[in-house]
């Protein structure tokens, strides 16, 4: 029996590599992320799930929605080590970009895992949260 999809949030830099990157290759492997926690979330992302592309450093904002294609395999970008990546691909922008600001004072969000682990790349979202960061950006979940 499956489980039911979840909800992640993932972090990127922009100046790195950003939303409109994400947009224009379409499904993109998630690579690069040399934190336990990180990538044991990365692992456990079943394909069909969803989550926030989320803008740090500069912006820190929830900019976009992307999809796991491919579930964890080795991460090409790794010299040595256990580490994984996955595939992601552009589902649709946040109609509204939600902000860290505005998540920070939101107490509906006050036990949101971007808040409480700030330094963690690959997070999970309650589908309530989901749900809340949905409707504060204009998004129309369709599950």
């Amino acid at each position: 029996m499956s489980r039911p999809h979840a909800y992640w949030l993932v972090k990127s830099e922009p100046d790195a590599f950003g939303w409109s990157q994400q947009v224009a290759h379409g499904v993109e492997p998630w690579t690069g992320v040399r934190n336990y926690t990180a990538r044991n979330n990365l692992r456990a992302m079943r394909r069909g799930d969803l989550a926030f592309f989320y803008h740090s450093n500069i912006g820190k904002e929830i900019i976009g929605i992307v999809r796991v294609d491919r579930e964890a395999y080795p991460d090409p970008t790794a010299a040595k080590g256990d580490w994984s990546c996955v595939d992601m691909r552009a589902v649709a922008p946040m109609p509204t970009p939600v902000t860290l600001v505005q998540m920070k004072a939101d107490p509906a969000l006050a036990d949101l895992a971007l808040l409480r682990f700030s330094r963690l790349s690959v997070a999970p979202v309650s589908a309530e949260h989901w749900r809340h960061i949905c409707k504060l950006g204009g998004y129309k979940a369709k599950r």
